[in-house]
């Protein structure tokens, strides 16, 4: 796996990191690949229980797309007539964003700076966000006359309503650490210095849970954000019966009559 894009699993679990920090981790098409190719494997290895996403650096979590490089396959695109660059969407940004949101595990971003364009949905899609105080947000798209892309159009008005969604998108600016927070794009503030251990901490903890139950509680919440009640109480149900048949949760079970700490096997 490329170096723009550093992987490792430990104790269940998978740290990501962008490792970019010279171009703010903006993303070159080997970063791109990388960075899904990591994804898919957290999401796909059972031996992984969460996943921390973070980034190198200080500066940035993500700026989004490379535009030097963008630039210039641009300039390609029009001279052979090919039309490939944009299909980064379908071949990166996609297949990133579903691996994320689609894991069946937490997924926890510690977002160590600024987050634009992609890096903001990639962000988005995390289940839990962990972000510095110096960090900051920033749809931008519009600013290089691009539409939303890695997921932002459904996320984004899922955490700020669709009013403050489409203003952020029409007339894009920077949103300070603090402005995330009360708009609930971080789930939690914590200062630069601490931010790494402040989500390992998060993420391991996580790792230690019950996984079963974790992924049945990231589907329903999908679920019920697009089904109307009567289906979502038919999932809950489903997944409910999915969640009692774990191991995990006669651990749980037995750990409380029991008035001890659970230790889950993660199935």
């Amino acid at each position: 796996m490329a170096d723009t894009v550093l992987y490792e699993v430990s104790d269940g679990l998978a740290t990501i990191t962008l490792n970019r920090p010279e171009a703010m981790n903006a993303l070159n098409v080997a970063a791109k690949v990388a960075l899904r190719d990591a994804v898919r494997s957290a999401a796909d290895d059972d031996a992984v229980r969460a996943v921390l996403l973070t980034a190198a650096g200080d500066r940035a979590f993500c700026v989004g797309q490379d535009l030097k490089e963008h630039i210039g396959l641009l300039i390609e695109d029009r001279e052979t007539g090919s039309g490939q660059t944009m299909s980064t969407v379908r071949e990166h940004y996609n297949p990133i964003v579903k691996a994320i949101a689609g894991a069946p595990k937490p997924v926890v971003a510690a977002v160590n700076g600024v987050a634009a364009g992609a890096g903001f949905g990639f962000a988005l899609a995390a289940d839990y966000r962990i972000v510095a105080d110096t960090a900051a947000f920033n749809t931008s798209f519009a600013g290089v006359a691009l539409t939303a892309d890695s997921g932002i159009s459904w996320t984004l008005p899922r955490v700020v309503g669709p009013g403050r969604a489409t203003d952020l998108l029409l007339f894009p600016r920077g949103i300070s650490a603090q402005e995330a927070y009360e708009l609930g794009i971080a789930n939690r503030l914590v200062p630069a210095a601490e931010l790494r251990a402040e989500a390992e901490k998060v993420a391991r903890a996580l790792a230690e849970g019950p996984t079963v139950a974790y992924a049945a509680l990231k589907e329903s919440v999908a679920y019920g954000l697009s089904h109307s009640l009567e289906e979502a109480l038919e999932k809950e149900d489903e997944l409910q019966t999915r969640a009692g048949s774990s191991e995990d949760h006669a651990i749980a079970v037995r750990a409380f009559v029991n008035k001890e700490k659970p230790r889950y096997l993660g199935r």
